[in-house]
């Protein structure tokens, strides 16, 4: 299996994380959707990283759909549960991650534009999503040690690389100020060897 990504991507790390926690071994293809020569856009009709190659070919994206695959195909180290309504509730935590990431995203895209081509309305209403995400995290955490209780599962990961993606952005953010509890996960995710190794590299000046 290949797995074409970027280093940077918070999406593609939680699927770098799944592969190391289940042991599965695949070819780490990074690269640039930005580039005009991105194979990406040939793998997934959207241009989007992460897109995983099977042995067979076949593409699938996007991430929760091969972090579900990930899980399925490997028995070692569950991420997700399998009774179903704790299944749900793992991929509700992982899909309110994601669109975190999304509006996190969407304000870098904003801010990278000329400054007076810059939205401040749009990026006032993605930073609300992103304040009241957060919130939601926090308060569904409250002082378990995971987010599903005792078991590690997809939920902690999603958290983590959503996490790590603001501390990497969004530095002026203060998170860790409104959601201290939010901030102990962090430090527990960080000592886990899988988030080690996926480190996103420093963003270029």
């Amino acid at each position: 299996m290949k797995l074409y990504t970027s280093l940077t991507s918070p999406y593609g790390r939680k699927v770098r994380i799944v592969c190391l926690e289940k042991r599965i071994e695949m070819q780490l293809v990074e690269v640039t959707t930005g580039a005009p020569d991105s194979p990406v856009k040939d793998i997934n009709p959207l241009g989007k990283v992460p897109a995983l190659v099977l042995d067979d070919h076949r593409p699938l994206y996007d991430s929760s759909v091969i972090v579900d695959y990930l899980d399925h195909i490997s028995p070692v180290g569950k991420l997700i549960p399998g009774d179903a309504r704790q299944a749900i509730n793992v991929k509700r935590w992982e899909a309110l991650c994601d669109g975190i990431l999304d509006a996190a995203i969407l304000i870098v895209r904003e801010k990278r534009r000329p400054p007076e081509q810059q939205s401040t309305g749009v990026m006032a209403h993605e930073q609300g999503r992103i304040d009241r995400g957060l919130a939601q995290l926090a308060l569904d955490l409250g002082e378990r040690k995971w987010c599903m209780g005792d078991s590690f599962t997809l939920a902690d990961i999603a958290v983590g690389c959503l996490l790590a993606y603001l501390d990497l952005r969004f530095a002026d953010l203060h998170w860790q100020n409104a959601h201290p509890n939010l901030l102990k996960l962090q430090v527990r995710l960080n000592e886990r060897p899988s988030f080690i190794e996926t480190l996103p590299p420093p963003p270029v000046s």
